[in-house]
C-alpha cells in the first residue's frame, strides 16, 4: 500500500506541476493545427504562453514558498543546551542519487546541500549528541547507493567515525521517514523519550515534517535550512530556470500536504 501510495504521490506531481502543462499545451496546439482547427490551435499556444508567465514571474512561487518557509519558525540554538536535547535528526534530500557519485569515488550533493553543513555544524556544536540520518531514495528505481550509506561515507570523511549515529536506509518519504526513525528514536533515547530531538530539513519541508512527527507522538525541535525566499519578493524578477525549480519544490510540498491530510497520515 505504501508503495502504491508513492508511485501515485510522483505521478501526482508530475500531473500538476506548471512547467509540464507548456508542453501538453504545445502538444495540443500542434495537434489541433494539424486538424485545420487554428482557432483551437491558438488557444492552446496562449495557455502555453501564460503558463510561462506564471512559471518564470518569480513572486507567484516566491510568494507561496514563504508562506511555508515561515510556518514553523527556527529554534533559538544558543539557548539550547546538549542535555535539552536526545539527539539530531538529519532527513534525506540533499544527496544526489545515481551512479555518477560512487562511479568517480565522491558524494554528491543537491541544491539542498544545507541539510548536511547544518548537521555537520550541530554534531560540533554537540560532540556528545548521537545523529540520525533517514533516507534511502526518493526515486521510484534506484541507482548507485543509498542516502543514508552516502552520508556514511560523508562522516567519515569529516572526522566523526567515532561519533555515536544511526542511518535509517529504508525511507523513500517523509511519512516513511518517521515510521522507520521512530523504534531507532525510543531505542537511542535510552529512558529519555521526553526529551525532544533537533530535526534538520529544508525550510519548505518543516512543516509538513512536524506535523508528522507530531502525529506520532514524538517532540523535535525545528532546524529549518535551504530557503529558497527572502524577507521580501522580487516584483520585478523573471526567470523560467529558477522558477521552474521553485514550481516543483512548491507542488512537492503541496501534493504531499494533501496526501499525508487525506490518507491521515497528519
Amino acid at each position: 500500500m505504501d508503495a502504491l501510495f508513492f508511485v501515485i504521490s510522483k505521478l501526482l506531481h508530475f500531473l500538476i506541476e506548471p512547467l509540464n502543462w507548456v508542453i501538453i499545451f504545445v502538444i495540443l496546439s500542434l495537434l489541433f493545427l494539424s486538424l485545420r482547427k487554428p482557432l483551437l490551435c491558438k488557444r492552446f499556444l496562449i495557455f502555453a504562453l501564460i503558463d510561462l508567465v506564471i512559471v518564470g514571474w518569480l513572486p507567484a512561487s516566491e510568494g507561496l514558498l514563504q508562506v511555508l518557509e515561515e510556518r514553523v519558525p527556527s529554534a533559538e540554538l544558543a539557548s539550547i543546551s546538549e542535555k535539552d536535547v536526545a539527539g539530531i535528526i538529519i532527513l534525506g534530500g540533499a544527496i544526489r542519487s545515481g551512479k555518477i557519485g560512487p562511479e568517480r569515488g565522491e558524494v554528491s550533493l543537491g541544491a539542498s546541500a544545507e541539510r548536511v553543513t547544518k548537521a555537520f555544524e550541530l554534531m560540533r556544536k554537540y560532540p556528545d549528541l548521537p545523529f540520525l540520518f533517514s533516507g534511502y531514495s526518493d526515486r521510484l528505481a534506484l541507482e548507485g547507493i543509498s542516502e543514508a550509506d552516502a552520508f556514511k561515507q560523508l562522516v567519515k570523511e569529516q572526522g566523526f567515525e567515532g561519533r555515536p549515529g544511526f542511518y535509517e536506509n529504508q525511507s523513500r518519504n517523509t511519512y516513511e521517514n518517521v515510521i522507520y526513525m521512530k523504534p531507532i528514536m525510543i531505542q537511542a533515547s535510552q529512558g529519555s523519550a521526553a526529551k525532544p530531538w533537533l530535526l534538520i530539513t529544508s525550510a519548505r519541508h518543516m512543516y509538513r515534517s512536524t506535523l508528522i512527527f507530531r502525529k506520532q507522538g514524538l517532540e523535535v525541535i525545528p532546524v529549518p535550512v535551504d530557503y529558497l525566499t527572502g524577507l521580501g519578493l522580487s516584483w520585478d524578477s523573471f526567470d523560467l530556470e529558477v522558477g521552474a525549480q521553485h514550481w516543483n519544490k512548491l507542488i512537492h510540498e503541496i501534493v504531499g500536504l494533501f496526501a499525508y491530510w487525506i490518507t491521515g497520515k497528519i
